[in-house]
């Protein structure tokens, strides 16, 4: 544990050699700016404002959600504050995402990230403040950035702004393999571990990983519902009912199992759960309004092309889907996901095949992903089903 507690504290130090608070920030240069009076900025000629660098990106749920909150200081203080989003999306996807959600915000582009060097951050959202003499007064979020604060600044009264530090690495993999190191001649283990500070939350089962896949999974930064999530099958976020109320506040927990034989995996994580927590779990049928996914145009359903390679490739996000050798039932688990709708979704489309699907959507206009799928030749119909809900409680 000594050498996994340093390798974690060099990847952090490592992390910080950036710009520190109260130093003069370096005069970034804005070279794409879109929803303002100029089509590009730097920084030395904002000054005497307050700056708020935002990074976001149109797929990203949360900075979604932070969006009404900074109109509405940009809104309070347009003298004294200019906020400017930060997004390595292109020009394109952020005139759509402006059309359909007008703002009073600036939208830089940055499809380089260069900005994003000068600020490292590994989550998103990420807020940078600068004080209008151009010096850093923190990295933090958007709900820290009050108008309390604000007034704060501007009338020169010490502050206090809770510091956001994400945990730098390379890849999901280097830290999954700094916090749980393991070789192939492993066969057992079960290993719980403390929250990584400044991690992102993942967890793996190595779908496409021939050594481990079903006898290993990993979780990193998990509350107590992900992880029964996870053990019971990945159940989706929405299929789950918590009546014992442990997401609120709820720790959270790195953890690594590893077993011999494949159908060890699962009962083996709900066992090793169950002696930790005082968290039941049981799997009923309920019923629920829900999505239907259905064929309606068979000409253009055929259109969609059929996986002739084998390999099962995962990528998928709101507003972004490109997946190989995915059924219907996959499909529709990615849309319940990542969708535009609020409701579960069922696949009655009684197709056994596996395909490929890669398409971009905007999640601010569901009408974009709506028309997708006619094109596809296939349709969302809103309807009552009994599904599998996984209901959590205390003893």
């Amino acid at each position: 544990m000594k050498k996994i507690a340093l390798s974690l504290l060099l990847l952090i130090s490592c992390a910080y050699a950036q710009v520190k608070n109260h130093e003069v920030v370096p005069d970034i240069n804005f070279t794409t700016v879109l929803n303002a009076p100029v089509k590009a900025t730097t920084l030395s000629q904002l000054k005497g404002k307050i700056i708020l660098i935002e990074f976001w990106a149109t797929w990203c749920g949360a900075c979604l959600e932070a969006m009404p909150h900074l109109k509405q200081l940009q809104q309070k203080y347009p003298d004294r504050l200019q906020v400017i989003t930060v997004t390595e999306e292109t020009a394109k996807r952020t005139g759509q995402y402006l059309a359909s959600r007008p703002s009073n915000l600036w939208f830089a582009v940055d499809t380089g990230g260069s900005i994003a060097k000068i600020f490292p951050h590994q989550l998103i959202t990420h807020s940078v403040l600068i004080s209008s003499e151009g010096k850093l007064i923190a990295n933090t979020n958007p709900e820290s950035i009050t108008d309390l604060l604000i007034d704060s600044i501007v009338n020169k009264k010490e502050i206090h702004v809770s510091e956001k530090k994400d945990f730098q690495i390379s890849s999901e993999d280097e830290l999954i393999n700094t916090v749980f190191p393991a070789t192939e001649t492993l066969k057992k283990r079960f290993d719980m571990q403390p929250e990584i500070k400044g991690a992102r939350g993942l967890s793996t089962a190595y779908l496409t990983d021939s050594t481990w896949h079903g006898k290993r999974i990993t979780a990193i930064n998990c509350n107590i519902v992900a992880l029964y999530r996870v053990a019971y099958g990945n159940f989706p976020y929405r299929r789950v009912i918590d009546s014992s109320h442990t997401q609120e506040n709820s720790p959270r927990y790195c953890l690594d199992i590893i077993v011999e034989n494949k159908t060890e995996l699962l009962p083996t994580m709900q066992n090793e759960l169950l002696k930790r927590f005082d968290v039941q779990a049981r799997i009923e049928n309920q019923l629920k309004d829900v999505y239907v996914l259905k064929v309606t145009d068979p000409v253009k359903f055929k259109g969609i092309p059929v996986n002739r390679s084998g390999i099962r490739t995962y990528m998928g996000r709101h507003g972004e889907i490109d997946q190989q050798g995915l059924t219907m039932t996959d499909f529709a688990n990615y849309l319940e996901n990542n969708g535009t709708g609020r409701l579960l979704v069922v696949d009655e489309t009684h197709v056994d095949k596996k395909f490929d699907i890669k398409f971009s959507f905007q999640p601010e206009n569901p009408q974009s992903l709506t028309d997708i799928l006619t094109a596809m030749g296939l349709r969302l119909n809103k309807e009552k089903r009994k599904v599998q809900m996984l209901t959590l409680h205390k003893e």
